[in-house]
C-alpha cells in the first residue's frame, strides 16, 4: 500500500510516484483529493516555482493560489474544470439511466482512463488496474465542481463503504502487506486500519517530519501501531523523520528502481 498526501503530487515527487505505479510497483494507493486534482491539473497547465514568503493579498488580486511555495493560477483551475464537468455529466447519466454506483476509486478510474496522458499517475494507474482509495474526494477542487454540477443536474452519489470494504478485504486477502506513507493523517490512518483488519502489515515505512508530542497521526510512531495491531509484532517497521521530497526520490532510487533495472537486464542475461 502506497500513501501519500497530496502536497507530494503538486511538488516535484509526482514523477517518482508516477514512477513507482508505470512499474506496476504498489498494489493499492490512498492519497487526498489533490492528490486526486494536481496530478490532472498539471497534465493541463503548468505550476509555478515561488516561495513560502510571497504578498499572498497580491496573489489573491492575481488571481494565484500558493501551496508553500508553489504557485497555481485560478486559469489552471479553470481548464481542469472544462475536462472534468463532461465526466460528471456521463457519470451522472450513467447513475440515473444504469443505476450504476460510483465510488471514489471508480470515479478516479475512469479519470485516469479519460486523461490519456503518460506523465500522469493516474493514467497509469487505470493502466495498470491500481485502485486509487480516496475517501475524502470531495475535500478540494473536485469536490467543490460536483457540488456546483448538482445544481443543475442530479446530484453525483458516491459510495465510501464500498471502497472502503474492497480496500480492507485487500488487505485481508494480502499473502503478505506492506504500508509506505509520506507524511500522515487520513492517507496514514486509513492504510493503517486496513491492515488492522488482518492483524497488522508485515512491512511499514513512514516518511514524515511528525513527532508524538504534536498529537497528529504523522506524529504516531510505529510502536504505537503495533500496538493498535496495525503493524504485527514480530514486524521491524521503520519511521524517518525527515522530508518526504528529499528522502522519498533517493529511497525509491536506491530500491524500486534498482529492482526496475535488474528486471530488464534480466532476459538479456537468460538469453
Amino acid at each position: 500500500f502506497l500513501g501519500f498526501t497530496s502536497n507530494m503530487i503538486s511538488c516535484g515527487v509526482r514523477e517518482t510516484i508516477r514512477f513507482l505505479v508505470e512499474h506496476n510497483m504498489v498494489s493499492a494507493i490512498v492519497t487526498t483529493a489533490g492528490g486526486v486534482e494536481e496530478d490532472l491539473i498539471k497534465c493541463m497547465k503548468p505550476t509555478y516555482l515561488g516561495s513560502f514568503k510571497q504578498n499572498d493579498v497580491a496573489l489573491r488580486r492575481a488571481g494565484i493560489n500558493r501551496i508553500g511555495n508553489l504557485l497555481v493560477p485560478n486559469d489552471n483551475y479553470c481548464a481542469f474544470e472544462d475536462w472534468f464537468t463532461p465526466l460528471l455529466d456521463d457519470a451522472v447519466r450513467e447513475q440515473t439511466d444504469s443505476h450504476r454506483t460510483w465510488t471514489p476509486s471508480s470515479l478516479i478510474r475512469e479519470m485516469g482512463r479519460r486523461i490519456a496522458d503518460p506523465t500522469s499517475v493516474l493514467y497509469w494507474a487505470a493502466k495498470h488496474s491500481i485502485p486509487i482509495y480516496c475517501p475524502a474526494l470531495t475535500d478540494g477542487s473536485i469536490g467543490d465542481m460536483i457540488f456546483f454540477h448538482g445544481f443543475k443536474n442530479t446530484p453525483l452519489v458516491l459510495d465510501i463503504v464500498a471502497d472502503l470494504r474492497a480496500l480492507n478485504l485487500s488487505a485481508i486477502k494480502a499473502p503478505r502487506s506492506g504500508s509506505l506513507i509520506l507524511g500522515g493523517g487520513l492517507v496514514k490512518h486509513h492504510i493503517s486500519n486496513a491492515n488492522l483488519m488482518r492483524n497488522g502489515a508485515d512491512y511499514a515505512v513512514y516518511i514524515n517530519t511528525g513527532n508524538e508530542w504534536e498529537g497528529s497521526d504523522a506524529g504516531a510512531d510505529t510502536g504505537e501501531a503495533v500496538s493498535w495491531g496495525k503493524i504485527k509484532m514480530e514486524a521491524t517497521p521503520v519511521k524517518v523523520f525527515g522530508e518526504a521530497t528529499l528522502i522519498f526520490p533517493l529511497l525509491v532510487a536506491k530500491t524500486f528502481a534498482e529492482e526496475v533495472i535488474r528486471r530488464a537486464a534480466a532476459p538479456a542475461k537468460e538469453s
